[in-house]
């Protein structure tokens, strides 16, 4: 009895020894990530619990039937969601030749295009937001031109209105949706293009059955990256949108600031996360399939 007490803590030694052999680079990863853990934890983690908790003032879920059955509330997320939908079609129409064009041309074209993609991160979203503000009013730059031009009679409605949310929100997040393309397009193999080529394949067959297959997974993420973060933006439909286009990250804070309403507050922003979680997991099962059928 004695000698196998004693020899219990050897065999527990041995199995942490061999227990760490076996995972020394799992815990090392885990070790050298956990200041960034801690940090999401502390101020994203704990934060977002705590303003959940908040939607159930009493155990109640008044805050979230309200939400959900109202209709004007519903209407919200509707058209946020549609927004940020009309956003993520906008940016893939444009990005998707952007990306192709950084991909396939010549230096230093690459260089010179990559720059004038990231010209706009280089700005504060406010700074840009009432730049467009002064390019897109009805005595704004744009307008003044075209009625100077005689291409127009009356201004243009391009402010204070979906167009502008639109046109602002674009701009804003366009980049997000070229640089997850280019980057796929720049790991295409074109040997593959010149063997369809080669094969007598006409340039449409090579796009639509070869190349847009390949760079899927790019779409993928860019029009998730663009989706989501149309969803919570809130500067500029707050701004370009003048107060007749309503999203709920606007909701979220009047409800904040005019009516100190946090428990209801937190419900809408509780509603809005689950419906970006359904809308990733929806994007990647869509996108799943198209990869498999291609």
């Amino acid at each position: 009895m004695t000698a196998a007490v004693a020899d219990r803590p050897a065999a527990t030694a041995t199995g942490t020894a061999i227990w760490w052999r076996n995972n020394r680079a799992t815990a090392l990863l885990l070790l050298a990530a956990a200041p960034a853990l801690l940090f999401l934890l502390a101020f994203y983690l704990l934060p977002m619990m705590l303003l959940l908790a908040q939607s159930f003032e009493g155990g109640s879920l008044k805050a979230y039937e309200k939400a959900l059955t109202d209709g004007l509330y519903v209407r919200v997320l509707i058209d946020t969601m549609l927004i940020a939908a009309y956003v993520s079609v906008i940016c893939l129409a444009l990005g998707y030749p952007v990306a192709y064009f950084l991909a396939s041309t010549r230096p230093p074209w690459p260089t010179i295009g990559i720059i004038f993609v990231l010209l706009p991160f280089w700005t504060s979203i406010l700074v840009r937001t009432y730049g467009w503000m002064i390019l897109l009013g009805r005595n704004g730059i744009i307008n003044r031109f075209l009625l100077d031009i005689g291409l127009l009679s009356d201004p243009l409605p391009l402010l204070n209105n979906l167009n502008g949310v639109l046109i602002g929100m674009v701009h804003v997040l366009l980049p997000y949706m070229v640089f997850p393309i280019y980057a796929v397009m720049r790991r295409v193999d074109p040997a593959l293009i010149a063997a369809a080529e080669g094969l007598g394949a006409p340039g449409w067959q090579i796009f639509r059955r070869v190349y847009f297959p390949l760079t899927l997974p790019g779409v993928l993420a860019g029009v998730t990256l663009v989706y989501i973060l149309s969803i919570g933006f809130f500067i500029t439909p707050a701004l370009l949108g003048g107060g007749k286009v309503i999203m709920i990250a606007v909701l979220i804070e009047t409800q904040v600031r005019q009516f100190l309403n946090w428990g209801f507050a937190a419900a809408l922003s509780a509603v809005l996360l689950a419906a970006t979680l359904l809308v990733y997991v929806g994007l990647r099962r869509l996108f799943r399939s198209d990869l498999q059928w291609s």
